[in-house]
């Protein structure tokens, strides 16, 4: 029923503050889970869905993120003299062409909705993807192309939902629902963070959105919410009317590695699920829970 979507947007200019020092120089981006940095598997699963085109909302000093994506020329010529023809596929296979790389800066940390609107040039007049490093979701089948398998049936617009404990809805977008079916839950309205009292549902979006252009309008009118800052949700909300709205209860687990313990837990999850490094894992795992 959509368009195709070819395009995802990446917003990375935050400052990473609950990770210093760690990221004093590092981009919060950048920080491994297990072997890769955590927006290499944003953007492997997206190239995994079909998006050819890679927007990169970011502050002037975080050109390392997109250098991660360029030919390291340097690196590769000395794995070739050394014959180290393993870890160069390694280094080749995320590569991305120089062209499907944009990068939109911004300038103020006003939250997501302002980050997401520094893209609306590239973009331009088509649904586009927005994909937060931070939620970083372990499936069988990526996320996004779950995603877009929806919004190919339904348009409109379309985000990826799970239920949280009610008394966590002060720290999501959360879904007014309308009805739902086999997963896809027609939404009738969003509410930015709402205290538990009053929250609509329990259902809450998390980090990956198939948007449509029109978004793009509200957020130009520069209106604050919660926590004085430019809020993709509520923008979204304000389109309700005009766009029909869907979550999906997508299939995986999403790992917040916004926060600490979060980050942990996705390196421990993922180190489970490595195919080389599984076994080994669960023996240093239980013996350092046998030696606590």
């Amino acid at each position: 029923m959509g368009r195709p979507i070819s395009k995802a947007v990446f917003p990375v200019a935050g400052l990473g503050t609950r990770f210093l020092p760690a990221t004093k120089i590092i981009p919060k981006e950048m920080l491994p889970v297990v072997d890769k940095p955590l927006i290499q598997y944003a953007v492997e699963e997206c190239l995994a869905a079909g998006i050819t085109e890679f927007i990169f909302v970011t502050a002037t000093e975080k050109s390392v993120i997109t250098d991660h994506f360029l030919n390291a020329q340097d690196l590769e010529t000395k794995l070739i003299r050394r014959s180290n023809l393993e870890s160069l596929k390694v280094v080749q296979e995320i590569s991305l062409k120089p062209d499907s790389i944009h990068i939109a800066v911004q300038s103020e940390p006003l939250g997501l909705g302002h980050a997401v609107w520094c893209a609306r040039e590239i973009v331009g007049d088509e649904h586009f993807a927005v994909v937060l490093p931070d939620d970083l979701v372990l499936s069988r089948e990526p996320c996004l192309k779950q995603l877009i398998e929806v919004y190919e049936k339904v348009g409109g617009n379309v985000v990826a939902v799970e239920d949280v404990p009610r008394d966590s809805t002060n720290k999501y977008g959360i879904l007014d629902v309308l009805k739902e079916s086999d997963g896809v839950v027609q939404a009738k309205g969003l509410v930015e963070k709402p205290d538990a009292s009053i929250a609509p549902s329990t259902l809450a979006i998390v980090g990956r959105y198939l948007l449509a252009p029109s978004v793009f309008a509200e957020l130009g009118k520069n209106v604050e919410g919660a926590g004085d800052e430019i809020q993709l949700t509520d923008a979204l909300a304000r389109t309700a009317h005009a766009t029909t709205f869907y979550g999906y209860r997508f299939n995986g687990r999403r790992f917040d590695c916004g926060s600490k313990g979060g980050f942990l837990e996705a390196n421990v999850a993922f180190a489970l699920n490595h195919p080389d490094l599984a076994v080994d894992a669960r023996d240093r795992i239980s013996a350092l829970l046998a030696e606590s």
